[in-house]
């Protein structure tokens, strides 16, 4: 009997462990905005990895590394930590790691001054989550829409910074 209670747990957690990964939906939220510098000037200006404290008004520390691959950031007196994954010339992307007992949304994020000509430049922000854990599809339109204004809002901050003399 208890073998049979113990195969009935594993294959009820198994059809769990099924259900939950069938059931995420990642969503990708593109953004982008014209510059008129070269890309380089636009980066120097708005790339460091404490700039969002500048072009999104959140407040940020690095609390572990020197800004650049691996380090550490802490929004909102660490409300919301985020780890650099990716780094390039003009480029950064990162991810908020996952909090015990909450739905992980596998949320990432990837800014990049992109060169258009030698004096313009396009920068391009990127996100990408599972949605999966909202009610409805109302919700999930609504999140997204949320999100994408407020890096909208974000991205017109940055070419404010960047045009300035």
């Amino acid at each position: 009997m208890r073998l049979v209670t113990s195969l009935a747990s594993a294959a009820a957690s198994i059809v769990f462990i099924s259900a939950s990964a069938v059931a995420q939906e990642y969503v990708t939220i593109d953004m982008e905005i014209d510059i008129d510098k070269p890309a380089a000037e636009v980066w120097e200006k708005v790339g460091d990895y404490c700039g969002i404290s500048e072009w999104l008004g959140l407040d940020c520390e690095i609390t572990s590394g020197d800004g650049g691959m691996g380090s550490v950031r802490s929004l909102l007196g660490g409300r919301i930590l985020e780890i650099m994954v990716a780094q390039t010339e003009l480029s950064y992307g990162y991810t908020q790691p996952a909090v015990e007992g909450e739905f992980y949304n596998l949320y990432h994020g990837f800014m990049e001054a992109r060169p258009l000509t030698d004096s313009t430049s396009k920068m391009l922000y990127t996100l990408t989550l599972d949605v999966s854990n909202l009610a409805d599809q109302a919700a999930k339109d609504a999140d997204i829409e949320r999100r994408r204004g407020m890096f909208t809002n974000a991205l017109r901050a940055m070419k404010e910074l960047a045009e300035a003399d």
